[in-house]
């Protein structure tokens, strides 16, 4: 699943460095599924979905930071655990339980944004 940020988040920004997909996003501020991927243009994302990785997304969150779940994987592929969570001073980054993947999900969906 993927890995939310709570309203306990104080803004400190110490996760978004941390993240290898840049799926973390400063509130208020629009994202991009090609931002710290290999996607590029038109895309069918593993759920199905088309989008067009170059193309402004709305922000999820206006007042804190955010998690985009397409991007999200936990840092499987990367890193043991999710970095955001190990480094946030406030442990508001969570699990989230209205995004479920499996490990091979988010394995899948960690090879298809890095091309691997």
């Amino acid at each position: 699943m993927a890995i939310v940020i709570t309203d306990e988040c104080i803004n400190c920004g110490a996760c978004e460095p941390e993240c290898p997909n840049t799926a973390i996003y400063e509130g208020a501020d629009d994202w991009r599924y090609a931002d710290g991927t290999d996607l590029e243009g038109e895309v069918v994302l593993p759920g199905g979905k088309e989008a067009n990785a170059n193309e402004a997304q709305e922000p999820l969150s206006d007042e804190i930071y955010y998690i985009v779940p397409d991007k999200c994987t936990e840092c499987k592929g990367f890193h043991e655990e999710p970095q955001c969570a190990a480094v946030c001073p406030v442990d508001c980054c969570v699990p989230d339980d209205e995004h479920v993947e499996s490990d091979e999900e988010l394995l899948a969906k960690q090879r298809f944004m890095h091309h691997e």
